[in-house]
């Protein structure tokens, strides 16, 4: 379970950066009081356009980033308190994580798989497993550097899931890529769901929010816009699809 109250997370400006952004704010607020749960067995989407604070608040969730205000407790374990016991918990999925070009996938997810302490007998499993399911077997042995986009983005996927976490962050899972990896990862985030994990993503394809998305919340400017379930999102839509309702809820915030 993902539990967030209030969460707040402010960046200190360069003087460049307020010379780009064109301000004299010393400080810019990435996130503003947002609060959420993310429950077992369910699917939850994080939806906003390009700067709302999406991807600032999974980060906070992963512990990659650290809150300026604002509690965050993953499996019942505050994850400002004790942020490595956190990170044995989750598996945080991002197109932004670098590889080691130098490695083969199967050198990777080993590495990382001792990093968990993973026994051998229970790393070949769930290694076989992934590679099942992302099709990785043909290119195992190549060194990553050489590999493509979309290959690169399945090794990824096998680092996140290597040590079976109960709770699993994607941000943007299947930006970019092909159809066919794209659909690997929605059946990857479909069974992780039959397996009673906790699921958060970030997603600009409204098709995959509307295929896998039990409850969401919609943020613009760090501010929460709407927290429920899919269901309610639908029948209070006041659109004809979920593009268009969810562009009039973000239209509509900034003439408030």
């Amino acid at each position: 379970m993902i539990e967030i109250s209030d969460l707040r997370k402010e960046f200190i400006l360069s003087k460049q950066q307020r010379k780009e952004l064109n301000t004299k704010e010393k400080i810019a607020t990435a996130v503003d009081g947002v609060s959420l749960t993310c429950q077992p067995g369910r699917i939850f989407s994080l939806l906003g356009p390009n700067g709302a604070g999406k991807t600032t608040t999974l980060r906070m969730i992963s512990t990659i980033f650290k809150p300026t205000s604002g509690s965050i407790n993953i499996c019942g374990i505050n994850a400002r308190e004790k942020p490595q016991e956190v990170r044995k918990k989750i598996g945080f999925l991002t197109g932004s994580t670098g590889l080691y070009a130098r490695l083969t996938p199967d050198e990777l997810i080993k590495y990382f798989a001792d990093l968990y302490n993973i026994p051998k007998d229970e790393f070949e499993k769930r290694k076989n497993d992934l590679y099942d399911l992302l099709d990785m077997h043909d290119f195992k042995g190549k060194r990553i550097g050489k590999l493509s986009t979309g290959m690169k983005q399945k090794v990824s996927i096998c680092r996140t899931m290597i040590h079976d976490p109960e709770v699993v962050i994607f941000d943007e899972p299947t930006s970019g890529l092909d159809v066919i990896t794209a659909e690997n990862i929605i059946k990857l985030i479909k069974d992780c769901k039959k397996q009673g994990k906790t699921v958060i993503f970030s997603s600009h394809i409204m098709s995959e929010v509307d295929l896998l998305c039990d409850d969401m919340a919609i943020i613009h400017k760090g501010k929460m816009l709407f927290n429920g379930t899919m269901d309610t999102f639908r029948n209070d839509m006041q659109e004809e699809n979920l593009t268009a309702e969810f562009i009039r809820i973000v239209n509509q915030s900034k003439n408030v």
